[in-house]
């Protein structure tokens, strides 16, 4: 059964009351009664987006298929920014968009609503370790020490990656889209500066050359197209900077969308962007940073880097 949503009022009382009723009958297993209440919910409220998706979240719970695309089209087209993700639950089933770019209101929200116990669950319960494996991957094979100037922590959440990285950096930077990761990240005092951003308008007004290393620990399983983020990357990184970042991955072309609700990368698309970017691949390996349902889940570790000069005219451009 599809996530629960978070509660949009529609703006009328008593089809807010009905909505709570209907969650009521759901909570004691009763799923025909709550399915039968949030039908005549959309039925005097037909713009209520959260009975929507919760009407069609329960359809699909009772394996009524098409009742369920009904209600997530429903859900889609009552709230354009798609706060409840209903466009990707679309996809999931093989409807519309096979690979449909997640909206910053539903990132925001996702994130903003888990961010208190984030820590707990990523870390303890599906055995993260995306920010060490970064890390183990940019040590020098001889062990020498190492050290960046200015590292940028994109998607930086509660800041694990910034505990990982604070000892090897003079000064480190973090920018998530939700509020909720973001001082969930200040009250670890890591970063010289944290920022509240959608990752491509942040990274769009940032001067270029302005970073040794940039990092991105599971951010980009949130985000179908690699390539606007890599072309941004390569801009604001210093000549001979590095990007690092884990992606899920699959054996397939292009982008996918996982029953997660998660993207998944191929090989192939990984390289695209990169080259793409003007950057030079480094490194690109096998690597879980998460575990479910027992079982490691597949990725790959990137590691790329911009050559140390560019000629006068491509510098230009860029920056």
């Amino acid at each position: 059964m599809a996530t629960q949503p978070l509660f949009v009022s529609s703006g009328d009382l008593v089809a807010d009351r009905r909505y709570e009723w209907a969650l009521d009958f759901l909570k004691r297993g009763d799923a025909a009664a709550a399915a039968d209440i949030l039908a005549q919910v959309v039925e005097t409220a037909p713009g209520f987006a959260t009975a929507w998706f919760a009407l069609a979240s329960v359809r699909e719970a009772m394996g009524d298929r098409d009742g369920a695309i009904a209600g997530f089209k429903a859900a889609r087209d009552a709230d354009r920014e798609d706060y409840h993700g209903a466009r990707l639950h679309l996809a999931r089933l093989g409807v519309g968009e096979t690979t449909p770019a997640m909206t910053g209101v539903y990132v925001r929200r996702l994130f903003d609503q888990h961010a208190p116990e984030f820590d707990q669950a990523l870390v303890e319960r599906l055995d993260y370790r995306g920010p060490e494996l970064l890390l183990a991957a940019l040590r020098p094979a001889g062990g020498e020490p190492f050290r960046f100037g200015s590292v940028l922590d994109l998607g930086c959440g509660t800041g694990l990656g910034g505990a990982a990285f604070r000892p090897y950096c003079d000064r480190l930077a973090g920018v998530d889209i939700s509020q909720g990761m973001v001082e969930q990240a200040r009250t670890k005092g890591l970063y010289d500066r944290l920022e509240v951003a959608d990752l491509l308008e942040f990274l769009s007004t940032k001067p270029g050359a302005s970073h040794q290393l940039v990092l991105a620990a599971d951010v980009f399983v949130y985000c179908s197209d690699l390539v606007p983020i890599a072309e941004r990357v390569a801009r604001i990184l210093a000549p001979g900077g590095t990007f690092a970042f884990t992606v899920e991955t699959y054996d397939g072309p292009g982008v996918r969308l996982q029953p997660t609700l998660r993207y998944a990368h191929g090989a192939a698309c990984v390289r695209d962007a990169i080259t793409a970017a003007g950057l030079e691949l480094q490194q690109l390996s096998a690597a879980s940073t998460r575990t479910e349902k027992g079982a490691p889940v597949e990725g790959l570790l990137v590691v790329a880097s911009k050559p140390p000069s560019s000629p006068p005219s491509s510098k230009s451009k860029s920056e």
